[in-house]
């Protein structure tokens, strides 16, 4: 029997798998047959996005999918050149992903410096009306972006995707989060592989018997977070995936905890990108 990953429930009713996989930097002619292997592992959720050039790739793999539709999660993204014409950009993603609906869209950065993301966020919420997309949300949003947005259309994104991982915590932000039910999801959740060197997460896996990117999973999913690792490796994908029959103890999650710090952000600031 196929192992499948656990849930996170919605505010809109529906729920997203806790761990997906992440098609960031997957050239498009691997796509494909990436997602075919994930799910075969047991992934139900991939996310991809415009930016990303391999929407084809992850539509080909989820109409191929050996199990329904209905049971996997599709994660697409609006890039910040289409806050103006989102609803057109939307469509221009469904069909080259090849889908009736994606589970989960989502504007990919606010880019403030265009003032255009509360004109996005209407338009995405049009968008889940015509049940074109299940759910909306947004990613790399900071807390005002979030309130602006929610007091704008009184509509709260069931998920913020954001650079988290154990070196870059957001813990003021999760927590604002939780105050508006708002599903944190993980980008880059392995610190772009830099975290897994670290001593601590090196001792806890060898305590544990597992490999420093099983411990980090692990981490995300203990805290209740989404997360979507990357790999094009078999190998990779599988680690990644047999994280379900161990979990972290207290001390363990101190000493991860204590790796949090205040420039380990690896990725663009949301803030002034854009």
């Amino acid at each position: 029997m196929t192992t499948l990953s656990p849930t996170v429930p919605l505010h809109d009713g529906r729920a997203i798998p806790q761990l997906g996989l992440g098609v960031w930097q997957i050239p498009s002619d691997q796509t494909e047959a990436v997602v075919r292997t994930a799910l075969d592992v047991g992934y139900r959720a991939v996310d991809t996005a415009t930016l990303y050039r391999n929407e084809e790739g992850v539509g080909r793999a989820v109409r191929a999918a050996p199990v329904p539709r209905e049971a996997l999660f599709v994660t697409t993204k609006l890039w910040q050149d289409r806050h103006r014409d989102a609803e057109r950009a939307f469509d221009e993603s469904l069909r080259r992903l090849g889908l009736d609906y994606v589970d989960l869209y989502l504007i990919h950065w606010p880019a403030p410096g265009q003032n255009r993301y509360v004109d996005a966020w209407k338009a995405l919420v049009r968008i889940q009306e015509s049940g074109r997309a299940r759910s909306v949300g947004v990613s790399n949003f900071d807390r005002d972006h979030l309130e602006r947005i929610i007091d704008a259309t009184g509509a709260v994104p069931v998920v913020n995707q954001v650079e988290l991982h154990p070196r870059f915590q957001q813990r003021a932000l999760r927590a604002f989060h939780a105050e508006r039910g708002i599903a944190t999801e993980s980008w880059s959740p392995l610190g772009q592989g830099e975290v897994l060197r670290d001593a601590t997460i090196v001792e806890v896996a060898r305590k544990h018997g597992r490999t420093p990117a099983q411990v980090v999973i692990r981490w995300h999913l203990d805290q209740g977070l989404v997360a979507i690792p990357k790999s094009v490796h078999a190998a990779r994908l599988r680690e990644n995936f047999d994280v379900f029959d161990f979990r972290l103890d207290d001390d363990d999650l101190r000493r991860i905890e204590a790796l949090d710090r205040r420039d380990g952000r690896m990725g663009l600031n949301p803030a002034t990108f854009g």
